[in-house]
């Protein structure tokens, strides 16, 4: 116990000491200020074109610089110096020279680094005075600006304009590592903050991630890139990292309606074209720093914003082919306005169509990856209830409104419409009428085409998937080749007398087993993957039939109606009638005669039918 307190009283002693020997070296720079202020100055220092007289005792007992100058030139009355490529200018200089002087002043984020590089500049170390001024910039770069992430963001963005001299002092790595520290600790307390609220509390997340996010977008995009490495590194979220790149997305990169990119003014000065590049620069570069993990969510508008950015930038292959890629690996997540994307191509159609055909082809692969997943684990899905065909139905329906969409477009060639549609595979539609509406449209914008062309288009609609309704259209479509209208009234005959017939699904389910069969000359996996095609389309098949079946009890229902209805009148008049011959038996000359007549009939058939005809009529 009494040794703790003998340490903590010399400790408490040394710095009293020091403290008085700052305040003894404070008030020794103030006298010679205040000498040195009536005293006329014996060197003029240049910096920079600006004359600065001074006197050289100050400055030799500070700078080692100006020491080994003086002592290295030969004439010992030297007036005149000069201090070429000063970091951080005149302004600097001058915060130097109060330094040396002793006159108060303020060191801040904003100057820190410009401080310390012309500190260094001038060899302001302790071998020549303690308490230089490089020990005190570096005093307050550690125990100041790298505990807190906002001063540490301030001053690496202030050694932009400084970068190779602060490059030599490690100021920005300094910077960069204080950043991805800091936010660690911030995310790791907005965690335990979460969690000592309830589920509404959400946005307390989020609003400790907005801050320095929105901080982090003034920074270059070169030191930018090295912070977002830094970060991931160590451990900040990717959905943050996310955030961070849309902010810096949408405050650097700006579109036509917001900055003049295309502006020929600028592009004749070259200021446009510098602009250009630098904003391809920067898309490449936050396309690059995408998070990798699954887990990252990142929102498909900024993706896509993202692509028609880079396409009206004339980015690198490899920048939109990554784009294309990240879309096409989420694609039931995308909208119809996400694919109209405006083609920047003259002569050509309206929308991109390439494009959208690539994010496609990038979508059924990771089907086709997801799918040999299942078959190596010996996993099926059961039903429609699988992720993988429950996302290619919700394309199918997608591409089926973007081919609407794209349809009217009198530029748009049959080739690219047709390799659009033959991407999608036969389980990517329940029914086609999406298809066959779209077929329908291109048909009526492009007349010139020729009946082999309409043949070829109109194979790709299968006529057993269309509904009643879409069947009806398609018969009394003129724009339809006669062959597909002949099969469309052959399968809506075919379907009706089967299901009347109650033997439809039968038939059809043992022509898909017969069909189905594994051949002895196939492997075991081709073998699967026919059973588990064939299983795909029996209940497509299925499906169908359950919906054709609805259609058929509705009809039904409406045509009992009818009858019921029918047969209400038909009863009615026959009564009416019943009820007139009854009158007229009663009433009539019959009764005055009725065994006449009875007798008489019994001989005579044909006149007593004559005679009740007459009495009718």
């Amino acid at each position: 116990m009494c040794l703790r307190l003998l340490k903590d009283m010399l400790s408490y002693i040394h710095r009293l000491m020091r403290l008085t020997i700052r305040r003894h070296r404070r008030a020794i720079r103030m006298s010679f200020n205040m000498i040195f202020s009536d005293v006329a100055g014996d060197i003029i220092i240049d910096v920079d074109g600006q004359p600065f007289v001074l006197h050289k005792f100050p400055l030799v007992s500070q700078s080692g610089r100006i020491r080994k100058i003086l002592s290295e030139v030969k004439d010992s009355e030297i007036s005149k110096l000069e201090l070429p490529n000063f970091p951080g200018g005149s302004h600097t200089f001058e915060l130097a020279v109060k330094f040396c002087y002793g006159t108060n002043f303020e060191i801040t984020p904003t100057n820190v680094a410009h401080i310390r590089c012309a500190a260094e500049y001038l060899e302001m170390t302790e071998d020549y005075s303690e308490e230089n001024l490089i020990p005190r910039t570096e005093t307050y770069l550690t125990e100041i600006v790298m505990q807190s992430l906002e001063k540490s963001v301030e001053v690496l963005h202030s050694c932009e304009v400084l970068l190779p001299e602060t490059e030599e002092v490690k100021i920005p790595c300094r910077c960069i590592d204080a950043i991805a520290v800091n936010a660690s600790k911030e995310q790791l307390v907005s965690g335990l903050s979460r969690l000592d609220c309830n589920s509404d509390s959400g946005k307390l997340n989020l609003g400790c991630q907005e801050w320095w996010i929105e901080d982090l977008s003034v920074i270059r995009i070169d030191l930018y890139q090295r912070v977002i490495v830094a970060m991931r590194k160590t451990g900040v979220r990717p959905d943050s990292i996310v955030s961070s790149l849309t902010h810096y997305a949408q405050s650097w990169l700006k579109g036509p309606g917001k900055q003049k990119v295309w502006d020929p003014a600028r592009l004749k000065s070259g200021t446009g074209l510098a602009m250009e590049n630098d904003q391809r620069l920067i898309l490449e570069t936050l396309v690059g720093l995408l998070p990798t993990e699954k887990s990252a969510t990142i929102p498909m508008s900024f993706l896509f914003g993202m692509l028609r950015m880079a396409i009206m930038l004339d980015s690198s292959t490899a920048c939109r082919l990554e784009l294309e890629r990240r879309i096409g690996f989420h694609l039931e997540m995308v909208t119809l306005d996400d694919l109209l994307i405006p083609s920047l191509q003259a002569g050509d159609s309206l929308f991109d169509i390439d494009t959208v055909h690539r994010i496609l082809v990038n979508f059924f692969q990771r089907i086709e990856e997801e799918e040999s997943e299942e078959s190596q684990f010996g996993y099926e899905s059961e039903g429609f209830g699988s992720p993988s065909h429950g996302s290619v139905l919700k394309v199918g329906k997608l591409i089926d409104g973007f081919l609407a969409e794209i349809a009217p477009d009198p530029y748009l060639k049959l080739q690219k419409f047709m390799a659009i549609i033959e991407l999608l595979p036969d389980y990517a539609h329940v029914v086609d009428d999406g298809l066959y509406r779209a077929v329908d449209i291109y048909l009526k914008a492009h007349p010139g085409l020729t009946e082999a062309e309409c043949r070829r288009l109109c194979k790709l609609v299968d006529c057993q998937k269309l509904t009643p309704d879409a069947s009806n259209h398609a018969a009394q479509n003129d724009r339809l080749p006669v062959h597909m209208a002949l099969q469309v009234l052959y399968l809506e005959q075919l379907r009706i007398k089967n299901a009347l017939a109650g033997n439809f699904s039968e038939n059809l389910f043992s022509q898909r087993i017969s069909s189905g069969v594994p051949s002895a000359t196939m492997s075991p996996r081709d073998n699967y993957a026919s059973l588990r095609r064939e299983n795909r389309e029996l209940r497509l098949e299925i499906s169908r039939m359950r919906m054709r079946l609805n259609d058929l009890e509705k009809e039904q229902a409406n045509m009992k109606r009818g009858m019921d209805k029918r047969s209400a009148n038909a009863r009615t008049f026959l009564g009416s009638i019943s009820k007139g011959f009854g009158r007229m038996t009663i009433f009539g000359p019959a009764t005055r005669s009725g065994r006449k007549g009875k007798r008489a009939g019994q001989g005579q058939d044909g006149k007593s039918g004559r005679r009740r005809r007459q009495s009718v009529s």
